[in-house]
């Protein structure tokens, strides 16, 4: 069984970017454990001088990075780059390798000419984690709130074949290393 964490950078209910993870999550090959990570909104503000031990939820990060092969991210862009949520989740992982040599990739669900700010902020953060980035960069899929179902899934055919592509080249990587 290949574990993989699912993360969202968005604390939006509505967000398209967890309903396409919530997607990755449905559409999951047999083999395939896609874990949702919940606790985005939950984690305190990073700070160097403390080591995370103190607070369940940054406990539960380390917790379920630890028991992934590999991890997709999904985030929307805010003011040119990652929301300061997903970039705090990122700063918990700095100076503990929960990330170091894990495979790691991204869906982009953003229109055309917007999300790449997000995109390359991610890819330079994990570069400096240490992550095994995918080397083709993250999938770009976008995604209209029109093309989420009332089940909270994305349910256009082109969105759902590529998702499921940019999942098992992930998985192929992770088992792998």
């Amino acid at each position: 069984m290949t574990v993989v964490l699912l993360i969202s950078g968005s604390t939006r209910s509505a967000s398209t970017n967890s309903a396409a993870l919530r997607t990755v999550q449905a559409l999951a090959a047999d083999g395939v454990d896609a874990r949702w990570f919940d606790g985005l909104a939950a984690l305190p503000a990073f700070d160097p001088d403390d080591d995370g031990t103190g607070h369940p939820s940054v406990l539960a990060l380390r917790e379920q990075l630890s028991q992934a092969d590999a991890v997709l991210f999904c985030t929307p862009e805010y003011a040119g780059t990652l929301p300061g949520s997903l970039k705090n989740l990122l700063d918990w992982t700095v100076g503990n390798a929960d990330l170091y040599e894990k495979p790691t990739a991204w869906i982009n669900v953003a229109a055309l000419g917007r999300g790449d700010g997000a995109a390359a902020t991610l890819a330079l953060v994990l570069g400096y984690v240490g992550a095994d980035i995918d080397p083709d960069g993250g999938a770009r899929l976008p995604v209209g709130r029109e093309a989420v179902g009332p089940d909270g899934l994305v349910t256009t055919a082109e969105f759902r074949s590529g998702a499921v592509e940019a999942l098992n080249k992930l998985v192929a990587r992770a088992t792998v290393s």
